[in-house]
This record gives structure tokens, C-alpha cells and sequence, in this order.
């Protein structure tokens, strides 16, 4: 059974930082992937601080799929910084308009 295509996310802005390193940690530690999406999610929200129902017009998704993109970004962002994880940025389903 096949599910529905993935719908491109608007994405502003490309992030300019793609992986963020602990210091302090010792020996080699894991790491946690971000998606593009996921990081755009996290800037409108909570740095450009616009409501969820704004921030998912203005990727072009669903207030719902919005929810569930900034959830899966904060779990991701906790447990790395909890865990002392690098964070990668790389990949996902978006498309860059400014």
C-alpha cells in the first residue's frame, strides 16, 4: 500500500549553520538529524515568534503537519541537548522560496 506523496514545505531561508558541535563532551558523541523543515519550523516560532496557524500558511502546510513537524524539531533539539548529541541539519521535503 502506497500513502500519499509528501507535500513540499516553504522553507525562507536556508539555514546558514548545518551541524552545531558540544564542547566539553568526552569522546566522540552521537548525533541528531534535523530536517530543513524542522529548523524552519523552530525560526518562525519561537524566534520570529509567529502562531502556529501563521507559521503553517507560511510554509504552505497544514496547521496539523505544522504540529507534528515542530514536535518531531523540539524532541530532536532536547534530546541532543540532553544527551550532548551534535545536531546535524540535512535534508527533507521543502523548497526555498524568499
Amino acid at each position: 500500500m502506497i500513502g500519499r506523496p509528501i507535500k513540499s514545505r516553504i522553507v525562507h531561508k536556508d539555514p546558514d549553520t548545518k551541524q552545531f558541535s558540544p564542547r566539553g563532551h568526552r569522546g566522540r558523541p552521537g548525533y541528531n538529524e534535523l530536517k530543513v523543515e524542522e529548523v524552519e519550523a523552530i525560526r518562525l516560532i519561537d524566534h520570529v515568534g509567529l502562531k502556529q496557524t501563521e507559521a503553517a500558511g507560511s510554509m504552505g502546510i497544514s496547521q496539523q503537519t505544522f504540529s507534528r513537524v515542530l514536535r518531531k524539531a523540539r524532541k530532536g533539539l532536547a534530546e541532543a541537548l540532553v544527551l550532548g548529541h551534535i545536531i546535524k541539519v540535512n535534508g527533507g521535503v521543502f523548497k526555498i522560496e524568499k
